[in-house]
């Protein structure tokens, strides 16, 4: 499981990400994802931790904590769903809309 934290600054490095959870235990791994285009911080991010009464912890005293500027928004990571298949109305088992034909 990992939690997922938003509104944050675009600032923000993964070592200030992991000091700020480090308070409520070990911080497994910190991502802070990218766009693409300018490689720019998009403003949330995913950290992991040893178990989930540290981060449990961690959402219960963050959520909502003002931090670096901005009010934190902390909770569970929902899963990401995959909507490949479902784009344009087709797609194979694969997820794959289009396949080769040899």
């Amino acid at each position: 499981m990992s939690i997922y934290v938003g509104n944050l600054s675009y600032d923000v490095t993964e070592a200030h990400l992991t000091s700020a959870f480090a308070d409520f235990g070990a911080v497994k791994r910190v991502y802070l994802p990218t766009d693409r285009e300018t490689g720019r911080m998009r403003g949330f991010g995913f950290v992991e931790m040893d178990t989930e009464a540290e981060e449990d912890a961690a959402i219960e005293a963050l959520d909502g904590a003002e931090w670096m500027g901005r009010d934190m928004k902390v909770n569970k990571a929902k899963p990401r769903e995959n909507n490949r298949s479902s784009y344009g109305g087709g797609g194979n088992r694969n997820g794959n809309r289009f396949s080769r034909s040899r």
